[in-house]
């Protein structure tokens, strides 16, 4: 049997609500669990409904998508995935959402079918980044970078396989696969990777990975 992902859409303009709604609705694996017209109103209603993932509109009434995700993910133990859709390809919204902790960031003009893949992508703990917001942000690099083997000094020679792994964009069954591993002592590493180098989710360690020139394992 097919496992159901449940979804929160938040979003400001009921247009938009009834529009990703229908997407989601019509994929056979999903079902929306409410609708919110603002971030205020999407705390309250993750927190009644429990949704796998939270579509996240960014500029909003009340409470920005931001703080809401801020305050959706640290109010649980068990948060949803948040995914960030917005009309802006802005990089600091991106930073920002992705900072508190959003699994995805993707523009509106996004396909039924790339909306619904995004889902199925966050939900199962991979993340997912607009093309332009990526390109971006993974070259935005500090100024002076500190030396990567002086960053990755206190990963073990298991963990930086890992997070060499989690950077070429591999899946936690991928990873298991490579290193011939346990799905779930592949979890422990990437928990210990992202609390090593202090983000909150891969999406992050991937940008962290290239600002710091840590991209690649220097050869």
């Amino acid at each position: 049997m097919t496992e159901q992902i449940d979804v929160l859409i938040a979003d400001d303009q009921d247009l938009v609500r009834t529009g990703f709604a229908m997407v989601v609705g019509a994929a056979p694996d999903m079902r929306v669990v409410a609708t919110a017209s603002d971030g205020a109103e999407a705390v309250r209603l993750t927190a009644e409904f429990r949704p796998d993932v939270v579509l996240m509109d960014i500029r909003m009434p009340r409470l920005d998508g931001i703080a809401a995700a801020r305050a959706i993910l640290d109010g649980t133990d068990h948060p949803p995935k948040i995914l960030a859709l917005t009309t802006y390809d802005n990089d600091e919204y991106a930073s920002r959402i992705l900072a508190a902790g959003a699994s995805g960031y993707l523009l509106k003009d996004t396909t039924a079918e790339g909306l619904t893949a995004a889902i199925r992508t966050v939900h199962h703990g991979g993340s997912v980044l607009a093309p332009s917001t990526t390109h971006r942000l993974v070259t935005a690099r500090r100024p002076d970078p500190p030396r990567p083997s002086a960053l990755l000094d206190n990963f073990t020679s298991r963990e930086r396989d890992v997070f060499d792994l989690i950077v070429a964009g591999a899946s936690n069954a991928e990873i298991a696969d490579r290193l011939h591993l346990a799905e779930v002592t592949v979890k422990t590493h990437v928990g210990r990777v992202l609390a090593k180098i202090g983000v909150r989710d891969r999406v992050n360690v991937v940008i962290w990975a290239y600002q710091n020139g840590a991209g690649q394992r220097p050869g």
